[in-house]
């Protein structure tokens, strides 16, 4: 069996590898395993989220605390899960707590720069961050069932591309915000008012959503492949993490997209 990999979260070059060091299972991976894994990470990231909020309140340093750890956790766990395949249950977990821990803290935050500004979001930004991330990932699974996206690989390579361009552009931003400056356009401080500024960051935040979203084909084709290959059921927690992965990207281009808006046309108190 071999099974290209599509997805560079997943693996490097192939997905070969990664199966064939994973547990030694009679059972094959199935679409309801994989899909059951992943909805079991999303819930201990909200409970982790969720948690987030009175710990971040109480302690306000927990919330970098929370950045600087979800980011090394998760460079950490990509490389992890593409060495050791065999560790992908627990890295998964542990990359879905971190993750739900520091977008809560973020939604969070970005709530209270709301509040702050007097302006009202029915539901809270996490609830309506969340509500897309769902209408996204329908659409994304409704259009790669009915064909009309299906992850081939001219789609592959110029999402790849385009990828790798949006991120350049924000290690630029980072590296620029290191000494003090800022790229304005991509800075959320930035998103009030109707100033071409904060309509052309508006603008990028809504096309970097979009090719989060495209990813999820990719990852459905990913899936797809294993269980049409008959990869062992271990695998599922492999695929698993791709697609969680996936989803915390979209999760936080949401949140970004819900506090422009906000900011740009929210009606204030």
């Amino acid at each position: 069996m071999s099974l290209v990999s599509s997805n560079p979260i997943l693996a490097q070059s192939t997905l070969t590898r990664a199966i064939s060091q994973s547990a030694p299972s009679t059972a094959t991976c199935t679409v309801a395993g994989v899909i059951n894994k992943t909805a079991g990470c999303v819930m201990l990231a909200a409970i982790s989220g969720a948690i987030a909020v009175p710990v971040t309140t109480n302690f306000p340093a927990a919330l970098w605390i929370a950045f600087i750890v979800s980011f090394a956790v998760s460079i950490a766990a990509i490389f992890l899960v593409r060495k050791s395949p065999r560790m992908a249950a627990s890295i998964t977990v542990l990359y879905s707590v971190a993750q739900g821990f520091m977008l809560g803290a973020l939604g969070m935050l970005l709530q209270g720069i709301l509040e702050t500004n007097k302006i009202s979001v029915p539901g809270g930004i996490a609830l309506q961050a969340f509500v897309i991330v769902i209408a996204l990932m329908l659409a994304m699974l409704t259009l790669f069932r009915m064909g009309i996206l299906r992850g081939g690989a001219m789609f592959q390579s110029v999402l790849k591309v385009v990828t790798l361009g949006i991120f350049f552009i924000f290690l630029i931003a980072i590296v620029v915000s290191l000494f003090g400056g800022s790229i304005g356009v991509l800075a959320l401080p930035t998103a009030t008012g109707t100033s071409n500024m904060a309509l052309i960051g508006l603008g990028i935040n809504a096309v970097v959503l979009i090719v989060a979203a495209l990813w999820l084909i990719i990852d459905f084709r990913q899936v797809q492949d294993a269980v049409e290959a008959g990869a062992p059921a271990s695998a599922e927690w492999y695929l698993a993490f791709g697609l969680v992965v996936t989803l915390a990207w979209i999760y936080l281009e949401a949140l970004k997209l819900v506090f422009r808006l906000a900011m740009m046309f929210g009606n204030r108190k």
